[in-house]
């Protein structure tokens, strides 16, 4: 298959403009398959054009089998893509009547749930900041508002001034597709963040952004996990917490303290079950009711 592989890099690096990285990562995943299949005698090696002939939809499944029992399940979607495409150039150059790569379904991986924190935990990390330096208030403020509303850190480094309001203890942010939405804040979250409003001049922002850095600037969502990272390690949680473990902590104490699941959908901003427009009707003054009656800090 050698004669047919060469031929393959070439097409993907003239025709198709890939990088190095991505040629060489094709040619491994390509060189992995050809080689289960010949161990186990699925691939004919007399020649390159038997080899070719061999190779069809049961060889393809036999592959993808072997990748599932070996445990790399992981990484079985990509690889399967890499024999599809290969298959795509020989059936488009004429050496194979038809891709029968595209026959072999893609393995639904198995969504595992993120860890989530328990009430104690998650008050031991929001506790663990300091109340004095604009740096500790900034962050104290910073975990009680991630959990106090579900955010996603992107839409959390996205906040503005104006964009919060504490007389109402509301704040608007934007999610995925630009699509903005109200979410509650919990009294901790309130008081949190005028303390480190009263301290945020200190660190002589170089514009709205709610929360800055030591120099002024945005955070950003690298420097927000980092943050959370030290604090969890700071407050000996044996746990491996991110901004999503928190985001998904939200969501699992309020479920579990009798939140509906729609109005939890509708503060977290998801799509997954239905569309934007089938939360929308949940009003902010009912999802405000069901936070205040479901959220360990409200």
């Amino acid at each position: 298959m050698r004669k047919y592989l060469d031929r393959f890099k070439d097409y993907l690096s003239s025709e198709r403009n890939y990088s190095r990285n991505t040629l060489r990562a094709y040619t491994t995943d390509m060189g992995e398959f050809f080689r289960i299949l010949k161990e186990n005698d699925v691939l004919d090696t007399k020649s390159d054009d038997s080899a070719l002939a061999s190779l069809d939809e049961n060889a393809v499944r036999f592959y993808i089998a072997r990748l599932h029992k070996s445990n790399m399940k992981s990484s079985i979607s990509r690889k399967l893509a890499t024999v599809r495409i290969f298959f795509e150039f020989l059936t488009k150059n004429g050496y194979m009547p038809n891709n029968s790569a595209r026959l072999v379904p893609t393995p639904k991986n198995e969504k595992k749930l993120p860890n989530f924190l328990t009430v104690d935990e998650v008050i031991k990390l929001i506790d663990t900041p300091g109340f004095d330096k604009p740096l500790e208030t900034r962050d104290g403020a910073m975990l009680e508002l991630m959990y106090s509303s579900g955010l996603r850190v992107s839409e959390l480094v996205g906040i503005d001034l104006r964009d919060i309001d504490l007389e109402s203890s509301t704040i608007k942010v934007l999610g995925k597709g630009n699509k903005e939405r109200m979410v509650p804040m919990g009294s901790k979250a309130v008081s949190r963040l005028r303390l480190y409003l009263s301290k945020r001049l200190d660190l002589k922002p170089k514009n709205e952004a709610l929360f800055v850095n030591s120099r002024g600037g945005r955070l950003t969502v690298r420097s927000v996990d980092r943050i959370i990272r030290k604090y969890a390690l700071l407050s000996g949680i044996p746990k491996n917490v991110s901004p999503h473990v928190l985001r998904h902590t939200f969501a699992t104490h309020l479920l579990g303290g009798g939140a509906d699941l729609r109005a939890i959908q509708a503060m977290l901003g998801h799509e997954s079950l239905s569309t934007t427009q089938r939360y929308t009707h949940t009003s902010i003054e009912k999802i405000m009711e069901i936070y205040d009656k479901t959220h360990p800090r409200a």
